[in-house]
């Protein structure tokens, strides 16, 4: 067997993993969050079910896709209810009594306030991908610009800084909050989304909007030039226009 052959066939074999792997894992973890999920209210469905309609068949037999639909009318039916005034004074009284239990109001807490900034469709939490010089002089990281920074923070500071959440590879649900100089934040033509995938592989996935290798090796555009078109140079930020 020739050298030239061996070579081609773990070229063929890699390029082959290659395309069938993310299919492969995508499809997998989609059926395992449907089981997982699926089977938190089936077997409770199932025996309803048998009690109100007087079969068996329930009882006995597994009906998959049946926990999953309880979940989603249930999900649908409490948040029906805590759009309307009812609902909401129900959510508030449960806050209040969550908030008085020791140890429990700490988780409920943080929980809570992951789920509104996250999940919250009212406003975005992120507003603008940047580079900020992390951890070092010299080394630049990805982090989300979050608001200008007001309060003891910045009275406690000489400089006019922003608040930015800098998230870790590959899983950018924890970071550091970090408080920058605006002078020193590099504003990104980035989305997001796109910020959010070059972090999460690593950098192996490269920007859609960098449409060259040439762009892609460009050096990065200085703050001063790109900071007003950017939401962190909005009047709100100013140092002026900051309430005392």
């Amino acid at each position: 067997m020739s050298r030239k052959f061996t070579k081609s066939v773990k070229a063929n074999l890699l390029a082959g993993l290659l395309a069938f792997a993310p299919v492969f894992l995508t499809i997998w973890l989609l059926w395992k969050l449907f089981l997982l999920v699926d089977g938190f209210l089936n077997g409770t469905v199932r025996l309803l079910l048998a009690g109100i309609l007087n079969l068996g068949f329930f009882r006995t037999h597994a009906i998959p896709g049946l926990g999953f639909v309880a979940i989603f009318l249930m999900l649908f039916a409490i948040g029906f209810v805590v759009r309307n005034f009812a609902g909401r004074q129900i959510v508030e009284a449960t806050n209040r009594v969550m908030a008085r239990i020791p140890l429990v109001n700490k988780i409920y807490s943080a929980l809570d306030q992951i789920a509104q900034a996250f999940l919250s469709g009212k406003r975005e939490v992120f507003k603008k991908a940047v580079l900020v010089e992390f951890p070092r002089k010299g080394m630049y990281s990805i982090a989300f610009y979050t608001q200008d920074t007001r309060g003891p923070v910045q009275d406690a500071l000489p400089t006019d800084v922003i608040s930015l959440f800098l998230p870790t590879t590959p899983n950018p649900t924890t970071g550091y909050l970090i408080f920058v100089p605006k002078s020193d934040v590099i504003p990104l033509d980035l989305s997001i989304e796109e910020a959010m995938k070059l972090i999460i592989s690593g950098g192996a996935i490269a920007p859609t909007s960098l449409s060259s290798p040439a762009e892609r090796l460009a050096p990065a555009p200085s703050a001063e030039s790109n900071l007003g078109d950017s939401p962190i140079d909005s009047p709100e930020a100013t140092p002026e226009s900051r309430p005392s």
